[in-house]
């Protein structure tokens, strides 16, 4: 079984590096890493072939029962989706060869921005496996809904530059394509995740998304006071709780707000500020708060199931003076009041509320 997994590890290392290979070829516009992506597939694909004879060795040899019954399983589905990553990085290398000699180029902030939500979500999935740590599949999962999020962003930046003559017409499919792979190995580090549980637990968490308990912070910006909030509430590690933001009209997270936080422990460069818009499936979310008048009022609230709530906090990013004080009032009062409202969840039935 240690031999397996370190076949795994091994696995999971060169999908990372062929990930992260095309992702600078896309950026530095280097076609010959590209080439190098490509050719290097084919090791990939040799790795997955040596890992599934290796299992069926084991089962064969072991006969085995209850959790090493489940750990070859989850092997063997990890390798699948281990090799799938692969694929996904060899494709983007072809596109990268497609569209780096276009001009002229868009900005790529945002491709590498999802490319290394990829990355990390792939580098926590197979870490959760090695260290069978159902806490931090549970934690990685909760984070995909944010390469829905870049995407939809990238998409739409694409397309208005190509309506404005500002992207050439060729790159436009290719460079979409590639936001779509990378999203897609956030899709496969969630899966990989969920096989991570079953081994863990014996349960089986796919097309089980009623289980999680969704709960959204919405406010006027997306920049400070909402942004603070999911993050406490992704602080928690709470199993089966997903946490999201938006705002009215979505800025720029505040580099205050992003300090303070990391002073707290809690790392925000992950999140992205976006609008309600670019919530998957918002109206969906168990319970919705509203930060402040004005984000109640601008809350189109159309599921009658969705629980609004609306807390008064003041904003630190419109705070007069020293900015620390503002800050830390906010973060405890959001604290306080996510900890009574997770509290007040999870004693409830859970026919109710499904966690």
């Amino acid at each position: 079984m240690d031999h397996i997994r370190g076949k795994v590890a091994e696995m999971a290392g060169l999908s990372e590096r062929a990930l992260q290979a095309s992702l600078r070829a896309l950026v530095e516009r280097n076609r010959q890493l590209a080439y190098s992506v490509i050719l290097r597939d084919q090791y990939i694909d040799e790795r997955e072939t040596e890992l599934n004879q290796l299992c069926l060795e084991f089962l064969v040899r072991q006969q085995p029962v209850a959790g090493q019954l489940r750990f070859i399983f989850t092997v063997i589905q990890m390798n699948k989706e281990l090799e799938r990553i692969g694929d996904y990085a060899e494709s983007i290398a072809r596109q990268v060869l497609a569209v780096s000699a276009l001009e002229p180029q868009p900005s790529y902030a945002r491709f590498t921005e999802l490319g290394n939500l990829s990355v990390a979500m792939l580098r926590d999935a197979v870490k959760s496996f090695l260290e069978e740590d159902s806490d931090l599949a549970w934690r990685t999962m909760a984070t995909e809904e944010q390469g829905n999020t870049m995407r939809s962003a990238i998409n739409a930046e694409l397309k208005d530059l190509s309506g404005k003559g500002q992207l050439p017409a060729a790159a436009l499919n290719p460079l979409m394509t590639i936001a779509r792979r990378f999203e897609r190995v956030t899709d496969q580090a969630k899966n990989l995740c969920e096989e991570v549980l079953y081994m863990c637990t014996g349960e089986f968490t796919k097309h089980k998304g009623g289980d999680a308990f969704r709960i959204l912070f919405f406010d006027s910006n997306n920049s400070c006071l909402s942004q603070m909030a999911e993050g406490i509430g992704n602080s928690m590690g709470l199993p089966r709780f997903v946490f999201s933001s938006a705002g009215i009209t979505p800025l720029p997270l505040d580099a205050r707000a992003a300090q303070f936080m990391t002073q707290k422990g809690i790392d925000l460069s992950r999140q992205t500020s976006k609008s309600l818009a670019q919530v998957p499936q918002w109206e969906h979310y168990h319970v919705v708060v509203a930060l402040g008048a004005q984000a109640r009022e601008a809350l189109p609230i159309r599921a009658k199931k969705t629980i609004c709530l609306t807390w008064s906090v003041p904003d630190p990013a419109q705070a007069q003076g020293p900015a620390d004080p503002a800050f830390e009032v906010a973060y405890q009062s959001l604290e306080s009041q996510i900890r009574e409202l997770v509290g007040a969840i999870l004693e409830q039935p859970q026919t109710e509320t499904k966690v």
